[in-house]
């Protein structure tokens, strides 16, 4: 029987797809364990586990592409409108074989998503949905319903009773490698959602790339993760690199982490080698809500890497994960920044868990002007401060500086930074747009040909014919590491400096005890013969602000961008929590809170009007 590493390393393997490689397992490891989903019927229930293995697995993908056969033909679209869990891996992989475009989604009913269901469904054109009998429910009651009037409903958990039978899926003809796979959706924060076309191949790149930056075949290795299959990342983590490299993976649902976060940490104990992946607010969520008392008898010290990205990794969040979970045996070293993007399937750049994480602290002066100048640079690692902030935050040094985490070297893949007017290269140290190249990057938008022109068909002289993909991010290499400074398309340039929203954020965060964390959006409004600059900020739950609270915040904040960032932040808006727009992975949406303020939706939030000058 082969190891993992021998799975992910055998040359002849890595042109291998995934329903490949599921056969492959099926055949060779058929009643070891592949997926597992964790349920808590009971608020203190320790965990139900259902789990399939690699030939149950196998069996009931087939049982889906089976269903998919008599309702729809290759090249199809199949909307994934199901809950997290087995199922969602079954209907995911029946697609592949069937050579079905899958387009993973949630069910209708998720609060806060109808509008973005519905746009998706609207532009993908499904020929029919992947549905169980609750979500097949919440179909039939939800505003997505008119979309899928008429729209063929293939009730996958049917499909784990097929399976129990002889029915084999009669299919001979492999996918291809450059067919579509799948459409992965954009989180939407700084435009409509579109649909990326992964390639079969794209997503086999993406998840070996992951396995030489993780290390993953040193040893055991158990995918636990939350994050929804929907999301670019959970797939890769949760479905993709465990087919890849042949080791299970564990699931539960994100509302289950939400209700109790010391469930992940658990499950992170509980199985060898744990890899999984959140965004930088979940790790605040954990050390907010998860006392020591609560672990028990939980060990994290087995635990391989824990990937921070999908929104600003902050060090100060890294700083007291660890030192909260330290005495459950956390390492500095499994802390793990990166950065990815939906178009580049998702993982770009880590340095995994080799090291611990890497902060630099810049002068902001440079940084507005485009410029990384190291106030300290130095490794944040065990025994060598890493509890110990870089500098005094109690002090005006902090006015002086800013500092960024260090996302790690691409995996496997081309990245330069260029300057986004002239496309020429720049030098380290010096800020512009990420362009990336690879045989992980999507091979464009769905039914987008201008759209994905620009974005993925950017030819650089001197680089050869093969085009670059423009993130539309902004960074710097520093060390050969990325540097993410913000979004160019958020960037605010004012009197020829730049200013980062996420930076200014943090300044008002910092500024005020009445905001929440993470809830505020800073953006420009143009106004006469200048852009008006405007925070909305979601304030505290138990508090109801009356006019002199709100106008004691704005002074504040003003105050405070002022001297920080030489900035004149105009207003201040204190909203009620929930009201500042997030996309499906739970980022800010800056241009969805812009459009809601210059719409009035906040004007009785208001203290005063913003001044005109």
């Amino acid at each position: 029987m082969p190891s993992d590493s021998a799975l992910s390393s055998d040359p002849a393997n890595t042109d291998r797809l995934l329903v490949e490689r599921l056969r492959r397992l099926a055949a060779e490891r058929a009643h070891q364990r592949a997926f597992t989903f964790v349920d808590y019927p009971e608020p203190d229930s320790p965990g139900r586990h259902r789990t399939l293995t690699w030939s149950q697995l196998l069996a009931r993908a087939e049982a889906v592409a089976i269903q998919l056969a008599d309702v729809v033909r290759p090249g199809d679209r199949a909307a994934l409108l199901l809950p997290q869990g087995l199922d969602y891996v079954a209907a995911f992989l029946g697609c592949l074989m069937a050579r079905v475009v899958a387009v993973p989604l949630f069910p209708p009913d998720l609060p806060g998503h109808e509008d973005r269901i519905a746009a998706v469904l609207d532009d993908c054109e499904p020929a029919c949905a992947l549905v169980t009998a609750e979500s097949a429910r919440a179909t039939q009651g939800s505003a997505a319903a008119v979309l899928s009037a008429g729209l063929p409903l293939v009730r996958v958990d049917d499909a784990a009773r097929v399976s129990g039978t002889a029915a084999v899926w009669p299919g001979t003809t492999e996918p291809d490698p450059e067919d579509v796979a799948y459409l992965q959706y954009t989180s939407g924060s700084t435009r409509t959602p579109a649909g990326v076309m992964i390639t079969h191949r794209n997503v086999v790149a993406n998840a070996l790339q992951g396995v030489a930056a993780f290390d993953i075949g040193n040893g055991p290795t158990t995918a636990v993760a939350w994050l929804p299959l929907f999301h670019d990342m959970g797939l890769v983590l949760s479905i993709a690199t465990p087919l890849v490299a042949g080791f299970p993976s564990v699931l539960m649902d994100p509302v289950a982490f939400l209700e109790r976060p010391e469930r992940w940490l658990r499950l992170l104990g509980q199985f060898p080698g744990a890899l999984s992946a959140a965004p930088n607010f979940a790790y605040e969520y954990c050390v907010a809500r998860v006392a020591a008392e609560q672990l028990g008898e939980v060990r994290l010290d087995r635990v391989r890497a824990l990937v921070n990205g999908s929104e600003p990794v902050r060090i100060e969040t890294l700083r007291r994960f660890r030192q909260a979970f330290a005495g459950v045996g956390l390492r500095a070293q499994a802390l793990c920044p990166s950065y990815g993007l939906a178009e580049a399937t998702v993982f770009v750049t880590t340095d995994g868990p080799q090291a611990a994480p890497r902060e630099l602290v810049c002068r902001r002066d440079a940084l507005a002007d485009g410029l990384i100048a190291a106030a300290t640079d130095r490794p944040v690692a065990a025994g060598d401060g890493f509890d110990q902030p870089a500098f005094d935050q109690h002090t005006d040094a902090r006015d002086d500086v800013v500092s960024l985490v260090a996302c790690g070297l691409p995996a496997s893949q081309e990245l330069l930074i260029i300057d986004p007017v002239t496309k020429l290269p720049l030098p380290q140290e010096a800020v512009g747009e990420i362009v990336l190249r690879g045989p992980n990057i999507g091979v464009g938008y769905w039914r987008r040909p201008q759209q994905s022109a620009e974005t993925f068909g950017l030819v650089l002289p001197g680089t050869g014919d093969r085009p670059w993909l423009r993130t539309g991010d902004l960074g710097a290499l520093h060390d050969g590491r990325l540097l993410v400074t913000g979004r160019l398309k958020d960037l605010l340039i004012v009197d020829g400096r730049n200013h980062y929203p996420q930076d200014i954020e943090e300044s008002i965060q910092s500024a005020l005890s009445s905001v929440r964390k993470g809830r505020v959006a800073v953006f420009g409004v143009p106004q006469d013969d200048r852009e008006l600059i405007v925070a909305v900020a979601e304030h505290r739950r138990d508090l109801m602000p009356d006019e002199a609270l709100r106008e004691e915040a704005d002074r504040a904040a003003r105050a405070r961008v002022s001297i920080a960032h030489g900035l004149r932040l105009d207003q201040l808006v204190l909203v009620p929590p929930g009201s500042v727009p997030r996309t499906s992975s739970g980022k800010v949406s800056r241009s969805a809170c812009r459009l809601a303020f210059l719409r009035g939706e906040y004007d009785g939030c208001l203290a005063r009007q913003p001044e005109r000058v």
